[in-house]
């Protein structure tokens, strides 16, 4: 049976999504955003950890999110201050395409989709690869972790069709 590049990409994160939580404890944050909404209803924290395989791990833990799925990605730019997020600019793209199911895809900072339930609670732990730390996240103007209205295509230029953006943060290095 041939699988998808995404379903590929799910058989291979499950297995290590599932055997992180004792091992995320251990690391020590390399970037990490204060996240919040238009209104302030949505508001948590996004982090950033570098781990020993050289991978970046996001872990995600944020309330009032609406229930449903949204795309989530991480933007080239650090600045939330336009009432609509566009400040952010795109997503961190390098040369890639938007979207795994591009065929130049996808962006590295192009993330799965994230569901959320009547709670409003987005708890995930995402691995990433190709992240620079210093060359894409604390470059000279910054990055940002995002979350879109609707959930991505994983197709659509340049973003998915994920709509409007409703909760934005900065990423900070730790004190």
């Amino acid at each position: 049976m041939m699988m998808t590049p995404f379903a590929k990409i799910l058989c291979t994160a499950l297995p290590l999504t599932l055997a992180l939580p004792a091992f995320a404890q251990e690391l020590q944050p390399s970037a990490s955003a204060l996240v919040s909404g238009h209104d302030g209803a949505i508001a948590g924290s996004a982090t950033l950890n570098e781990t020993p395989s050289g991978e970046m791990l996001l872990k995600l833990d944020i309330t009032g999110v609406p229930e449903g799925t949204h795309g989530v990605h991480l933007h080239e730019t650090g600045d939330c201050t336009a009432p609509d997020f566009e400040s952010a600019g795109g997503h961190i793209a390098g040369d890639r395409e938007h979207g795994v199911l591009s065929q130049n895809g996808p962006h590295p900072g192009d993330l799965p989709n994230v569901h959320v339930g009547a709670d409003g609670v987005l708890e995930a732990d995402v691995i990433l690869a190709g992240i620079d730390i210093d060359g894409m996240i604390f470059d000279d103007d910054g990055a940002a972790f995002m979350i879109h209205e609707k959930a991505d295509d994983y197709a659509t230029q340049p973003g998915g069709d994920a709509g409007s953006r409703i909760a934005c943060g900065v990423f900070q290095k730790p004190e």
